[in-house]
């Protein structure tokens, strides 16, 4: 049972080692450096704040998702959880096993039964997904022109997927109003949450991802006039084409599909730039926050004052 688990990360990393390898065999190393440092400081600054804005944005997703479960917990717990997570997970692939382990981590010191974290995984990704539809179908009908030029689809076909996009979200909002039972598809089994949650979840996640295609168009707007919206449009794609793949951090498929969709040969500098503010720099601050708090609770022990488990409701 663990060898297909092994298989399937191999497997993503050779993957994101080719994609990798197929957009920077073009540049040479002092290339790539010339690249980097042609980005303004403005520009790299308001990248790293965008960046930051994201990272502020998703921890709500799991202060939600913990009173979706019926178990809050103070924000700063589920700020640590989520950030840590999320750091983390972004550039291990396989999101929902990655940052699920880290999440379980966390919660099940604080007294959340696997069961439990289960569901606040499963909340998550469902923000994620109505966030990545909210955005993207606005940006496809904003700029629909503009969709058409970078995707190469005709205008009726841009139209019919904005609107599809945006009537997801619209019916799991409806649907938080009239359904109080759980929602069953064949073998699965979803608790539609109450509105408030529900409106939620599409605020954050459509926050969160407007915050990153702002800090990418930051990166890209220093070496390329491109419209935000634009650049919206094309890091959807770019993105669900990383959650489909499961690449670590989506290693190599953004780079393909920006430089694919939006065709210039100088943006290799911003995209690398992206992927260290919004990637790398998260990473080492999350490994070392993680790497903190196992020895601070690890110190006070499993029963101490203010670790305490959260008992269980009944």
């Amino acid at each position: 049972m663990r060898n297909w688990k092994y298989l399937i990360a191999a497997a993503a990393i050779g993957l994101a080692a080719f994609l990798l390898y197929r957009t920077l065999n073009r540049y040479s190393l002092d290339e790539l450096i010339a690249a980097v440092t042609a980005v303004p400081v403005p520009r790299l600054l308001a990248a790293a704040g965008f960046a930051a804005a994201s990272y502020v944005s998703l921890t709500f997703f799991d202060y939600l998702a913990l009173h979706y479960v019926g178990r809050p917990l103070p924000y700063p717990k589920a700020a640590l959880a989520s950030f840590t997570a999320l750091s983390l997970g972004h550039n291990i692939g396989l999101a929902a096993l990655s940052s699920g382990a880290v999440r379980y981590r966390f919660y099940s010191r604080w007294g959340l039964s696997a069961g439990v974290v289960a569901k606040v995984i499963v909340f998550c990704g469902v923000t994620v997904g109505l966030g990545l539809l909210t955005l993207g179908g606005t940006a496809l009908l904003l700029r629909s022109s503009l969709a058409v030029e970078i995707t190469g689809l005709t205008h009726p076909v841009v139209i019919v997927l904005g609107l599809g996009c945006l009537a997801v979200p619209v019916i799991y909002l409806i649907l938080s109003l009239f359904v109080r039972r759980p929602l069953r598809i064949r073998r699965w089994s979803l608790e539609i949450p109450a509105f408030r949650l529900a409106i939620g979840q599409v605020l954050v996640g459509s926050i969160n991802f407007a915050f990153v295609a702002a800090c990418l168009h930051q990166a890209l707007a220093a070496v390329a006039d491109v419209a935000y919206l634009g650049v919206a449009s094309v890091y959807v794609i770019a993105n669900a084409t990383a959650l489909v793949s499961h690449v670590p951090g989506g290693l190599g498929v953004i780079e393909s599909v920006v430089m694919y969709l939006l065709p210039q040969s100088d943006l290799i500098g911003p995209l690398l730039v992206f992927r260290f503010v919004y990637f790398l720099a998260p990473l080492g601050l999350g490994s070392i926050l993680f790497a903190v708090t196992e020895l601070v609770m690890r110190h006070r022990g499993s029963g101490s004052e203010g670790d305490a488990p959260v008992p269980a409701k009944a």
